[in-house]
């Protein structure tokens, strides 16, 4: 299935928010909205896990810059339409009722944009990748460097 759209998930939307070493795609991408929370919320409330210890690292004025372009998504990352996502979540979980909601969420817009799955390491070691092959959905696995 070619397609010209990538879902990124948060520690890529993280990483390239925050001017980190990661090959994106310039154009068509999207992420999904519990994996913009995630990176919001890490970016806000702060720490040094794997989310927020790119936010951490950087010096007072790129942080709050960083912070700031995650709070307000750039125009040119995707969030889905809820209307079209939630019952193709429904569908999803019938399918996979071992997949928590994050998980749940990211098939369905992979599914409903035709969109390859753009995973950061730590993302491909759970059950995505298993359930994104399933489902006959491309992914691929974008290092951070």
């Amino acid at each position: 299935m070619p397609t010209n759209r990538s879902l990124i998930d948060d520690r890529l939307l993280v990483a390239r928010l925050v001017g980190a070493r990661v090959r994106l795609p310039r154009a068509g991408l999207f992420t999904t909205s519990y994996w913009y929370y995630r990176a919001c919320r890490a970016a806000v409330i702060g720490g040094s896990g794997q989310l927020s210890g790119p936010f951490a690292r950087l010096a007072a004025g790129e942080q709050g810059a960083a912070i700031a372009a995650m709070l307000v998504l750039p125009e040119d990352i995707g969030l889905p339409d809820p209307r079209a996502l939630v019952p193709e979540m429904v569908r999803m979980h019938q399918r996979h009722p071992q997949l928590n909601v994050m998980n749940v969420e990211a098939v369905a817009v992979a599914g409903l944009l035709e969109a390859r799955v753009l995973l950061s390491s730590r993302a491909s070691d759970g059950i995505l990748p298993e359930v994104l092959d399933a489902e006959g959905l491309a992914w691929k696995v974008i290092t951070v460097g």
